[in-house]
């Protein structure tokens, strides 16, 4: 059962964007909860933490990357 679907011919900037928004959402939730976490438990959330703040920086470079050719 599918619960959630990209539109196919959804813009692919949009859709660049709302995955930046979404990772940013999940960093600051994940800072949120490393703060009330001890020892390994709070070493998990900041792994995953750093994960999201990758994805992040990934999304940016195709944002930038997407208004480059718009642009050109």
């Amino acid at each position: 059962m599918e619960m959630f679907t990209v539109s196919p011919d959804a813009n692919p900037e949009a859709i660049a964007i709302q995955t930046y928004e979404t990772f940013s959402s999940v960093s600051i939730l994940l800072l949120d909860l490393a703060e009330s976490l001890d020892d390994k438990p709070r070493h998990l959330a900041m792994a995953i933490y750093q994960l999201s703040e990758l994805g992040l920086l990934l999304v940016e470079k195709t944002l930038e990357n997407e208004q480059a050719i718009a642009t050109a």
